[in-house]
């Protein structure tokens, strides 16, 4: 079996955007699969292969130290691309901006959350007053303009972009920028990652930082998964929104 995957990019310059983002989670964990070799002309990359291995606790808590190492390296604002790069930031198949904000609330809302939330309802997916109640949450977060944390996130750190290999942990595919370090577990925890307890111990352990009443924040960072979700996947994810949303108003509203 070969040592490599060859990756095709999911629209235009995608696989050159992915290389980008790799390379900038690189820089803090080699758990980060490594690019090997870009084409942009045909829009492919190629990764190391990761063999696959069963998830145990101790790898859950080895993942938590990674990501601390990660989310360290920083950003130079909320919203920043990696380092030199100028290209697109995909979610899976669909782009989204990256315009650096000094204040979280404003990126997330106007940059994650209600641009996909609108897309939503042009799908059908999400009636106005999900909307409504989406946007409540959105002008609460901005009023509230509390502090924080910056970090280096992957951004798209569902369980299908956290393996777990023989040698250990392995982050992939991101959307990476930078964030609050909270919506990388916020995914993790709405996807069902195995041992999120034990990833939150490592992180915490290694020096992470996730904000304060961070557990009673985590459905405000569901929100843009589930925003995209529900522009992508139909109306379930679109009530799973309003849910969030309405969890959310009851911590910031």
């Amino acid at each position: 079996m070969s040592d490599t995957f060859v990756k095709h990019g999911s629209a235009p310059g995608a696989a050159a955007a992915e290389a980008a983002y790799l390379r900038w989670l690189r820089e803090g964990s080699a758990a980060v699969v490594e690019v090997l070799d870009l084409d942009e002309e045909a829009n492919t990359l190629t990764i190391e292969r990761v063999d696959s291995a069963r998830p145990t606790k101790d790898a859950a808590r080895q993942a938590g130290r990674e990501l601390a190492a990660i989310h360290a390296m920083g950003a130079d604002a909320f919203g920043a691309p990696a380092d030199g790069w100028e290209g697109p930031n995909f979610i899976g198949t669909r782009e989204q901006a990256c315009r650096p904000e000094k204040r979280w609330a404003v990126f997330y809302t106007e940059q994650r959350v209600l641009p996909f939330a609108e897309n939503a309802v042009r799908a059908g997916n999400l009636n106005r007053e999900g909307l409504e109640t989406v946007r409540r949450v959105c002008d609460a977060l901005v009023r509230e303009d509390g502090e924080a944390p910056l970090a280096r996130i992957h951004g798209d750190l569902w369980t299908g972009n956290l393996l777990f290999s023989p040698e250990g942990p392995r982050f992939i595919d991101p959307a990476a920028h930078g964030g609050h370090p909270l919506t990388d577990f916020a995914m993790l925890e709405l996807f069902g990652a195995p041992y999120l307890d034990a990833i939150v111990g490592g992180y915490i352990d290694a020096g992470g930082e996730l904000g304060q009443d961070w557990q009673r924040r985590i459905a405000i960072h569901q929100m843009h998964p589930l925003a995209v979700h529900a522009w992508t996947h139909g109306p379930s994810y679109g009530s799973a929104l309003v849910r969030a949303a309405e969890e959310s108003l009851r911590v910031v509203g």
